[in-house]
């Protein structure tokens, strides 16, 4: 026996196991895929309120700056910051000896135009009477004209006068810097023999009795308070207390930077409790006008494209484009074409597929 043959005896069971082992193998059965089991709710109309707190500022119904208008030094000064002042009030003296002057010498400069052109006007008349005798000849036509022309001219001269008195007048009305409405005096910048003149700031004046209060409402809610027309708010001067305000007026535009429409509401502040210039903070009732279709953060997917809930119809998915509105404390308020009672995803996702199938299971 050649040593090839005794190799092929010992193989041989090898190769009759193996072909017995293959032999025997069936073709697997192919499995069915195993859908995954979705939770999914039932669209509800709801009312969509919220409560929200705005920043805002408290500002003086009225405030004035009060500067100098004519080169000088401020004599006395009537009044300290803090002082409760009245309309029309004197609050500074300012001490210009060449204004006073000049409306001395406009004074006289009328008595002078006024002693003038009576002095023409009386020979005019003069001569007109002489005109108009029965004797003709007494008078010239052209001396007439000529005294007639002299009494307008004089008169001309007397009306200029009086109107440049008049201006120096109301120059030397500037010497006494007065209290433009009632209300305190805030800053006080100036001191007897301070220089003073034209764009030189002497003291601040607000009324502070009543007191504007401003917010920015940003867009998504300036259409959701119709009906508002008084407010609370609070100050961090006043943790414990809170303060009224009525709604007195809006913009009605909105600014392109913030995106939102300033409004602005007035407080009685009588008891000079809250001081202009402080921060406040508003809190704001918000609603919708009917009801509002609400649904989960998680229900609403975003991508680069579009923003879209998934619908499930006739045991299929769809992708159904929703804009978003306010959020509230029952979910978010959308809208898009959709429909009280149909039937919603959970959580979305957009690897949730149009047109797929799953085990959709409702909510409890």
């Amino acid at each position: 026996m050649t040593i090839n043959n005794m190799r092929f005896i010992r193989s041989f069971p090898i190769m009759i196991l193996l072909a017995a082992c293959g032999g025997s193998k069936q073709p697997a059965e192919q499995s069915k895929p195993v859908q995954d089991t979705v939770l999914v709710f039932q669209l509800k109309t709801d009312t969509a309120r919220k409560i929200i707190e705005l920043p805002a500022e408290l500002k003086p119904f009225e405030q004035a700056d009060l500067y100098g208008k004519v080169q000088g030094f401020v004599k006395t000064v009537h009044v300290e910051m803090g002082d409760h002042i009245r309309k029309g009030q004197t609050l500074a003296i300012i001490e210009a000896p060449e204004v006073n002057s000049r409306f001395a010498e406009s004074e006289a400069a009328i008595q002078s135009a006024k002693a003038k052109w009576n002095s023409s006007k009386d020979q005019y008349e003069r001569l007109y009477r002489a005109s108009q005798a029965k004797t003709p000849g007494i008078v010239a036509p052209a001396d007439l004209e000529r005294q007639r022309q002299q009494m307008l001219a004089d008169s001309a001269a007397h009306q200029a006068a009086a109107k440049q008195a008049q201006a120096y007048k109301a120059v030397s009305g500037y010497l006494y810097i007065t209290a433009p409405f009632d209300g305190i005096m805030t800053a006080r910048l100036a001191d007897p023999g301070t220089m003073t003149g034209p764009g030189t700031k002497l003291f601040t004046v607000q009324n502070n009795a009543t007191l504007r209060l401003r917010a920015a409402v940003p867009e998504i809610y300036v259409s959701t308070m119709p009906g508002i027309r008084e407010v609370t708010f609070r100050t961090d001067a006043y943790p414990t207390r809170s303060f009224m305000a009525k709604l007195t007026r809006k913009s009605g535009t909105i600014d392109p930077t913030t995106r939102t429409e300033l409004w602005e509401f007035t407080a009685d502040n009588r008891d000079q409790s809250l001081k202009a210039g402080a921060f406040a903070y508003v809190k704001l009732v918000i609603s919708r006008e009917g009801s509002s279709l609400l649904v989960p953060a998680t229900t609403i997917v975003t991508t680069q494209e579009r923003k879209f809930i998934i619908r499930v119809k006739d045991g299929k998915a769809q992708w159904v484009d929703v804009r978003q509105g306010m959020t509230t404390d029952k979910g978010i308020e959308i809208f898009g074409d959709l429909q009280p009672g149909d039937t919603i995803l959970l959580k979305g996702t957009d690897e949730r597929k149009p047109e797929t199938t799953a085990i959709w299971k409702m909510k409890s």
